[in-house]
């Protein structure tokens, strides 16, 4: 089922998830319908808050850059309560989107490299290093559970210089091909 996705302005995007348990009903199908909800708006990751539950529920799909980067393909994964305990010195800037802020694109510094521990989707336990492109996705997304957004990673200048597209979603403006859920 695709869901809509909370855009810039809705409070469950500022707050702190929780850690879920294994029992957590329907969990399946939240990640079946997170999953949908992504590939249907055409974004290469989803958190929870996203979707409006402020759980720490994370969805990756790199599988569509694997005509460029060859080691994504087939690469589709879920993150259960996922948490960056290191990361690494090197920092390195990429242009950055959100599906939750609709027509923003900006550059944003982070490290090249993070730490992580998280369940799968079968509930398994991991503790990894990630690095590249993948160590960046999952930082954004694992932001959103820390009611943090790729914006806030910007300058006061650049911040400024969106300040209007993002008044404009506040008023319920939000331009995209997909189903949102504004403030408004």
């Amino acid at each position: 089922m695709i869901l809509p996705i909370y855009v810039y302005g809705q409070s469950v995007l500022r707050q702190d998830a929780e850690d879920i348990t294994p029992d957590y009903p329907n969990l399946k199908q939240l990640v079946a319908d997170m999953h949908e909800t992504m590939d249907r708006a055409d974004g290469v990751g989803l958190a929870a808050p996203q979707v409006g539950l402020p759980i720490r529920v994370v969805v990756v799909n790199l599988d569509c850059l694997s005509d460029d980067m060859p080691e994504f393909k087939g690469f589709r994964r879920t993150y259960i309560n996922p948490h960056i305990l290191e990361m690494g010195e090197e920092m390195v800037s990429m242009e950055e989107g959100c599906l939750s802020l609709p027509g923003i694109h900006e550059s944003v510094k982070r490290p090249d490299k993070i730490h992580v521990t998280y369940l799968d989707e079968d509930m398994n336990a991991h503790d990894e290093w990630v690095e590249g492109y993948l160590a960046r996705v999952m930082q954004h997304e694992f932001d959103h559970l820390d009611g943090t957004m790729f914006i806030d990673h910007l300058s006061s200048l650049r911040k400024q210089m969106i300040k209007g597209k993002l008044n404009n979603m506040l008023k319920g403006k939000a331009r995209c091909a997909y189903k949102v859920k504004t403030v408004k």
